[in-house]
């Protein structure tokens, strides 16, 4: 299924970014001893009791457990340049996936049944392609001592909370565009944006017996209405308002993102110069030397 996409031999994260999600990024890795604090303390105890949880709650995916879940995330790994992390299926009603993306010793995914239940195997593929992104652009590794920081600054009374406030609106914004950035990777490994779009209209309206039925044209629709609520000032700030304590974008939104990027250069020629990059291996590995 996958043996024609091309694969994104030595990608980087900053490469598909959202620009919006690199600045914050970036100003998040000038705090002193953030990246030590999260990766050498905080990080390998989260990932031990994740990892005890995991594997006494869950199902470890593997070649010899659900091997079509596995090829899905090996065949992911493989397009975004990334090592393979561990994979859990967990029994909840609530279509939901997560990862734990540290970058220490346990990074894993978890998918919830009642997600894999709405979704074909190329919107399977989709999601973990999505929290690959988290892995891959680092994520966990700053929302953890910033959601620290909130933690002190709520301690401290009247000026603390008012300064707690400050940082969480500013944290959720951060989220919200790192939830971009991995709909992005999630395009890169799916190589087709109506894949992503009817991942998002299922999440917003979708259940196993309904997902057959829902029409993906009618939801872009529905998604261009929502960008027509900013025509004038008051419709802005209703938006504004809906999103701002929200960990997620409003899935019309994500749609019309992914939409717009999958439509322009800068998609298509990040995909050109990987492709060019994995023809030249293929050709070394069979025996050619004329770069």
């Amino acid at each position: 299924m996958c043996s024609s996409k091309t694969s994104l031999i030595g990608l980087k994260a900053d490469a598909f970014r959202h620009p919006l999600d690199l600045e914050a990024t970036k100003a998040l890795k000038q705090i002193p001893g953030i990246d030590i604090l999260v990766r050498n303390l905080l990080g390998p105890l989260a990932e031990q009791v994740f990892y005890v949880e995991n594997i006494a709650s869950s199902v470890l995916v593997g070649e010899k457990q659900l091997p079509q879940l596995h090829e899905l995330l090996v065949s992911a790994c493989q397009i975004l340049d990334i090592e393979t992390p561990q994979l859990y299926i967990r029994s909840s009603p609530v279509p939901n996936a997560y990862t734990f993306a540290m970058r220490g010793k346990q990074p894993f995914v978890v998918l919830h049944t009642a997600l894999i239940d709405m979704l074909t195997p190329e919107e399977i593929q989709a999601v973990i392609a999505h929290e690959l992104g988290h892995l891959k652009c680092d994520h966990s590794v700053y929302l953890t001592p910033v959601n620290l920081l909130i933690l002190a600054a709520a301690s401290m009374p009247n000026i603390g909370a008012m300064v707690a406030q400050a940082i969480q609106n500013q944290l959720l914004e951060w989220v919200r565009c790192a939830e971009f950035t991995c709909d992005r990777a999630a395009l890169l490994v799916s190589q087709d944006p109506k894949v992503i779009m009817s991942v998002l209209m299922k999440l917003a309206g979708g259940s196993p017996s309904l997902a057959p039925q829902l029409n993906l044209n009618a939801f872009i629709a529905q998604a261009r209405a929502y960008d027509e609520i900013s025509n004038n000032e008051l419709g802005e700030m209703l938006k504004a308002a809906r999103t701002a304590q929200l960990t997620h974008p409003v899935p019309v939104l994500r749609a019309r993102e992914i939409d717009h990027w999958a439509s322009s250069k800068e998609y298509q020629q990040l995909l050109q110069n990987h492709k060019m990059c994995y023809n030249i291996e293929v050709a070394y590995k069979g025996g050619w030397r004329n770069w």
